[in-house]
């Protein structure tokens, strides 16, 4: 889960690379019709305030001194477009189909708050022109497979809640990262809804000013540090259990296209690498090589269905992409005694040798996978 987001619902994920600038937004954008945001510490520019809807790409630089994240929002801050985690002084690429209407674009330097905003408006109906049936096909498989995670998620989440309500600590602490699978698998998505991501999955440190704290990390905290359950965690076992049921009823509303489904799965292994690996997204549990699975599995999956389409498009990008994703798998199959259990090593008993080699290998399969949006955009 990211440190912090804006309140958002799911919508086409957008391309883009990111840099950064200072100032103004201007007028028109580049000859070649890609949007420019220039991202800095206090502002956010934009090239241009009104763009063709349809296939949209967008280039965003960073130079200001924080690492920042960049959204195309809907009026009701649903996400059309995010790429997250962008360093100072670095770059990266999206690729979105977005619909005629008005927009916002913001800037979140810090990774907090509602971030610096910038409308602007797509015009025209390019988003609107048919699809292949493959790619209609791949879209149809996708929600068919969010919808079943979450729908799965409800009994796991259940189990745990029941175990924390009837004060089982051990008990608890078996069914907790089971109960967060079905979340991991498709966070891009799920964690896209108004608030239910900052209820659901925040860390104490990812906390905005006046939030309280809920969800799943809060348990893992008073379960793994506390080592107890008291009259608030049942309470919040409870809340934890509506949030999850919302999210289980409007997952079925989010926007999904081939885009979002490729740009999602790069965020999945951004979520890795910046969770996972790491070590904090899990801190207290140490279960992150479940989570790391599990988004490794979603960004599987969205691949496997836009494969056919991939692969007619740019064959050597999905020759690439599963030589790398079989490779992650093998290594992942080293720190589980059944590689069809989730049963995974605790992330504290993995040396610093291994995670840097899990890492490099997050890290093989993270560059060919921001290349999948543009090859299924063709």
């Amino acid at each position: 889960m990211r440190p912090a987001r804006l309140t958002v619902l799911a919508a086409a994920t957008a391309v883009a690379a990111l840099t950064a600038v200072t100032g103004c937004a201007e007028k028109t954008g580049s000859g070649d019709g890609t949007i420019r945001v220039a991202a800095s510490d206090s502002a956010c520019g934009v090239s241009a305030k009104e763009f063709p809807a349809g296939k949209v790409q967008i280039e965003v630089e960073n130079k200001g001194s924080k690492v920042t994240e960049v959204y195309v929002l809907f009026p009701d801050d649903r996400i059309v477009a995010e790429r997250e985690n962008i360093g100072p002084g670095t770059k990266a690429a999206i690729t979105a189909e977005i619909k005629p209407g008005d927009y916002e674009i913001a800037c979140k330097p810090g990774m907090k708050g509602d971030g610096i905003r910038e409308k602007v408006k797509a015009t025209g109906s390019g988003a609107t022109e048919k699809r292949s049936p493959e790619l209609d096909a791949a879209v149809a498989g996708y929600r068919k497979y969010v919808q079943a995670q979450a729908d799965e998620s409800l009994p796991a989440t259940q189990t745990f809640v029941d175990a924390v309500k009837a004060g089982d600590v051990e008990g608890a602490k078996k069914a907790y990262a089971l109960s967060r699978i079905g979340w991991e698998r498709t966070e891009p998505v799920a964690e896209s809804f108004g608030d239910i991501d900052p209820k659901i999955d925040v860390r104490e440190d990812g906390l905005e000013a006046g939030q309280e704290w809920t969800g799943w990390h809060r348990l893992e905290k008073a379960l793994w540090a506390d080592n107890k359950i008291g009259d608030e965690e049942k309470k919040l076992a409870d809340t934890l259990m509506t949030d999850v049921n919302e999210w289980q009823k409007k997952i079925g509303q989010a926007e999904i296209t081939p885009t979002s489904m490729a740009n999602g799965a790069k965020e999945l292994l951004d979520e890795v690498a910046t969770g996972k690996v790491t070590g904090e997204e899990e801190r207290y549990s140490h279960t992150d090589l479940v989570d790391f699975k599990a988004n490794v599995e979603g960004a599987q999956k969205a691949y496997e269905l836009l494969k056919p389409v991939a692969a007619k498009n740019d064959p050597e990008l999905a020759k690439q992409l599963d030589t790398q994703f079989a490779a992650l798998d093998t290594l992942l199959d080293k720190h589980r005694a059944d590689k069809n259990s989730m049963d995974f090593t605790s992330y504290d008993k993995v040396g610093d040798a291994e995670r840097k080699e899990l890492s490099d290998a997050v890290n093989a399969l993270a560059e060919p996978l921001s290349k999948l949006a543009a090859a299924v955009a063709k």
